[in-house]
């Protein structure tokens, strides 16, 4: 069949504003600079995880060809240095005015004001990085081997009164909307957030130098009558430092500090994510790990208030979370070939899951009152087959979520 003039311009036209897409995972480049050589260096650069909380859901920037967008840090002050480039951008008047993407903008309306616009200006502020000393309370310093060097890292505490922690805190917030989905900057104004921040200490020129690697908010709600319920609000360890167990290292800091403040109740988190849910887990087992009632020969014996109570009392850890541990540890104590200990494992935990089955269940109980007993056979038969299935997708995934930290504790050598 043939095509007109006019469908061949439109089909033209369309495939010739994709060439001007552009993934924007792929063409923003992070770099946490120390030196100068590092700005050259493409062995220092990271990317994002995720751009859709900037560029949305599509994660797709528009307007331009071979797009290069240079988002670096200074490693220790984190002051920032926006610009990009490109080998094309496209014309509004060739393609009936559609505009490019205004990248710059998109991205400098997320950050603190003030970022270097050029590298002249960059490489003059990368200077003052020398000076840099961390902020508040020096709480444990500890080294990682890497590529057989060893590098000493330092946890410090922190709160808002810090001189020019602010600022400084404005800039480290902004990787979260390249790491944490549905993130969101804290009002740092309000007093009762606490932060614990991550930096690599190392020498520079015979002098000592620090680096920016993580940080972790805490919020300290109001406990009745006269305690503390500290939530964990968020948790990053940059990208340059990731996969070298930080994660559990600061964490358990964290648990130091709290654990030995007499008006904390408990310490609970805030919405966690996956890879969260997994170093909490594994930190908290090791813990759990040195406690009497969570001895390998005692888990068989079933849940019990005394399990709880020593979490708590010991680990400030939450009731459902010590449950939660408890199953891990007896999930990892059970004996290779023992049927009986497997099967009765299996139910304690199918019980534990199916309580929210059973809210279902009364909801059905109700709907005795309304419908014909044809009727309430058939949803009784439906509801009863979907929640078996529902109840056994679910403990797979559970005990699966439990053997990655079992493999972790079980590889972990420290």
């Amino acid at each position: 069949m043939a095509v007109s003039s006019g469908e061949a311009d439109m089909n033209f036209s369309h495939s010739k504003l994709k060439e001007y897409i552009c993934l924007a995972n792929d063409s923003i480049k992070l770099k946490l600079i120390r030196n100068v050589d590092d700005i050259t260096d493409d062995a220092t650069t990271f990317y994002p995880e995720m751009t859709h909380q900037v560029f949305g859901e599509t994660e797709n920037i528009f307007g331009y060809k071979n797009l290069e967008v240079q988002l670096y840090y200074s490693a220790a002050k984190l002051t920032p240095y926006l610009c990009m480039k490109y080998s094309e951008k496209i014309d509004p008047d060739d393609c009936e005015g559609i505009k490019p993407d205004n990248v710059l903008k998109a991205i400098a309306q997320e950050m603190a004001p003030g970022y270097c616009q050029t590298v002249d200006d960059f490489v003059m502020q990368l200077s003052k990085d020398a000076a840099f000393k961390p902020y508040g309370e020096l709480l444990r310093s500890y080294e990682v081997k890497q590529d057989g060097n060893s590098h000493r890292f330092e946890v410090y505490k922190c709160d808002v009164s810090a001189p020019g922690f602010r600022d400084y805190h404005a800039r480290l917030q902004t990787f979260i909307l390249w790491y944490i989905d549905a993130a969101s900057f804290i009002d740092i104004d309000d007093n009762r957030w606490t932060f614990y921040l991550l930096y690599e200490k190392y020498r520079q020129n015979d002098c000592a130098a620090y680096a920016s690697a993580g940080y972790m908010t805490v919020y300290n709600y109001y406990a009745y009558p006269q305690k503390l319920r500290p939530r964990i609000s968020q948790m990053l360890v940059l990208p340059p430092f990731q996969k070298q167990g930080h994660g559990s290292r600061l964490l358990q800091v964290v648990y130091d500090d709290l654990i030995e403040q007499a008006n904390v109740l408990d310490i609970t988190v805030e919405d966690p994510s996956e890879n969260f849910m997994r170093v909490r887990d594994y930190v908290d087992c090791k813990n759990c790990l040195q406690l009497p009632s969570f001895a390998p020969q005692h888990l068989g014996n079933g849940w019990s208030e005394r399990l709880a109570r020593e979490a708590s009392e010991k680990l400030k850890i939450n009731a459902k979370q010590a449950r939660r541990i408890y199953e891990i540890l007896r999930l990892r104590a059970l004996k290779v070939g023992d049927d009986d200990e497997v099967k009765r494992y299996r139910l304690d935990v199918k019980n534990r899951l199916n309580k929210p089955f059973n809210r279902s269940k009364m909801y059905i109980d109700r709907l005795k009152q309304t419908l014909s007993s044809a009727e309430m056979v058939t949803i009784a038969n439906v509801s009863e087959t979907d929640r078996l299935e529902k109840l056994q997708t679910l403990y797979e995934e559970t005990v699966k979520d439990y053997e990655h930290t079992i493999n972790r504790l079980d590889n972990t050598r420290s």
